[in-house]
């Protein structure tokens, strides 16, 4: 009797074993496809930029140099106001247009420049947020556009006044016959171009849920820095060093 159940008990143990063996491998193999993800070498995207003094646009193209670090070339551009200007109106004329009193130069920044992006937080699945530590040199110009107003003048015969566009001069322009901004285009042939360079630092928040595509928000500093002081307010402080605050929305693609 013990001789047979004995062996009732080797046989059982020789039909149940290997079944869970296998069940065991299927498992294990299901897990590991389940967490392979394909590299995406390539990305490309746009976006809109929020600063602290203006806004902008810019696009990215970026080229993975390892799993966790890509290179990214980047041009972007963006409207710098200065710190002090104010819109105001005057309110002795019908109709008066609005305009910034003391404001020399109107300015715009154009960056191309490159940098990386470093990955130490990972996605942990499709709907989750993967956190990049970012930063980018390149070349800073500066267009500095000078504004023109429209002005109240006294003609010389009837003595009556006529409004006359002319480039704006802080010596003889002021409050009580300024009569507002004219026309943006004016004084764009007269542009002057302010070379330097930029420094940007920031963090990047990619929450895609697709594998192809890209969607994050990113923040962080720029520094500009010119040879020489962007003359942009008359009455004011201009310095050769502006700083940003920035919020940047991209939106692009991934592939191979």
């Amino acid at each position: 009797m013990r001789q047979t159940l004995l062996l009732l008990g080797v046989f059982f143990l020789f039909n149940i074993l290997p079944a869970q063996v296998e069940t065991e491998t299927i498992n294990v193999n299901s897990n590991i496809y389940d967490e392979t993800k394909l590299l995406y070498r390539n990305e490309g995207n746009a976006g809109l930029i929020a600063t602290s003094h203006g806004l902008g646009i810019n696009y990215r193209r970026g080229f993975h140099v390892t799993n966790a670090r890509k290179r990214v070339f980047e041009i972007e551009g963006v409207s710098y106001r200065h710190p002090k200007e104010v819109k105001i109106t005057n309110e002795y004329f019908d109709h008066p247009k609005g305009y910034y009193y003391g404001k020399l130069n109107s300015l715009f920044i154009l960056r191309p420049g490159v940098g990386y992006q470093t990955v130490f937080y990972s996605k942990p699945e499709h709907n989750g947020i993967e956190i990049r530590w970012i930063a980018f040199v390149g070349v800073s110009l500066g267009f500095a556009k000078p504004v023109y107003l429209e002005v109240l003048e006294l003609t010389p015969i009837s003595g009556q006044r006529i409004i006359t566009t002319v480039k704006y001069d802080p010596a003889i322009h002021f409050i009580d016959n300024i009569y507002g901004r004219a026309a943006f285009k004016k004084g764009i042939t007269e542009t002057k171009i302010y070379p330097g360079g930029y420094l940007k630092l920031g963090l990047n928040f990619e929450y895609g849920s697709l594998d192809t595509e890209t969607k994050s928000i990113e923040t962080g500093l720029t520094i500009d820095a010119y040879p020489k002081t962007i003359p942009i307010m008359a009455n004011e402080l201009n310095t050769p060093i502006l700083f940003s605050l920035y919020l940047n929305f991209n939106f692009g693609r991934k592939w191979y």
